[in-house]
């Protein structure tokens, strides 16, 4: 919301930034958010053994965690022109649009092992039962998101670049933080880490069996949105623009009611215990 609202505000090409933020975004929905079932699934099998109090299983679902997030990161990096060329393939915009856009993804693309990695260990501190954690992170990235990309459009005359640039920068201090925290709050757990145990079939095979359903579910949220937007840009630049506008809004309240909804559900199960 505030990046499409600061190239908002350029110039007369505002609309081609905000369409090709849109586009990049759209993109990296996909193989970001395709991979958020590694915050859910990680706090699910953290939760359950640290009810058990079985810390060394909560440190080797981090690693396997973990490990996934270092594999997938690597995997989009390695593949980043083929998984472009694919996206603006079916997301077809404007040849300026495009060609912003274009720029916007391969900025951003470096950013995947921390966005994937901060999944797992946002994960990880839910799972042990430490809410507070992820809030902090998240709350930090998406201050120095807003402070990176207003220095870098306004200070240092960039565009949509500027924003994923920002994006980028923060999400790396974000991963930094979040391993700032484990190792300072949680290094005596690095003693149960085994690459055998991590490594082993059975739990492996649950892990994945699990996140699989949550994939599938994701993907198919994903593709709601990403057709709005691809429908959009096939009509032109204006409409793009003037849409991704409108979806942030749709994603801002969406995010709002759901939380309301958690509160009151939370607020009940108190009353419940009274």
């Amino acid at each position: 919301m505030v990046d499409i609202s600061l190239v908002g505000h350029l110039d007369e090409n505002s609309k081609l930034h905000i369409g090709a933020i849109s586009l990049g975004t759209m993109i990296f929905n996909f193989i970001y958010w395709g991979f958020s079932f590694l915050r859910m699934g990680t706090s699910g099998f953290t939760a359950q053994a640290y009810g058990k109090h079985d810390f060394r299983e909560t440190m080797l679902v981090l690693s396997r965690a973990v490990s996934v997030a270092i594999g997938g990161a690597v995997f989009l990096i390695v593949l980043q022109v083929p998984i472009a060329k694919l996206g603006f393939y079916i997301l077809d915009g404007s040849r300026e649009v495009e060609a912003l856009a274009k720029e916007y993804f391969f900025i951003r693309i470096w950013a995947a092992p921390a966005t994937i990695g901060l999944y797992a260990l946002t994960g990880w501190f839910i799972g042990m039962q430490n809410a507070r954690i992820p809030m902090t992170i998240a709350i930090t990235v998406n201050l120095l998101n807003i402070g990176f990309n207003f220095l870098f459009i306004h200070y240092f005359g960039m565009d949509s670049d500027g924003v994923a640039l920002g994006t980028t920068i923060a999400q790396y201090c974000g991963i930094l933080l979040a391993l700032y925290i484990f190792f300072r709050k949680h290094k005596n757990l690095l003693e149960y880490w085994s690459y055998k145990a991590m490594m082993e079939l059975k739990a492996l095979k649950l892990f994945f069996s699990v996140n699989k359903n949550i994939f599938i579910r994701t993907i198919c949220l994903i593709f709601v949105m990403s057709f709005f937007t691809a429908q959009s840009a096939d009509i032109g630049d204006t409409t793009l623009a003037v849409n991704s506008v409108l979806l942030q809004f749709f994603m801002f309240f969406s995010f709002a009611c759901n939380r309301y909804i958690s509160a009151l559900s939370a607020l009940d199960n108190s009353l419940e215990r009274l």
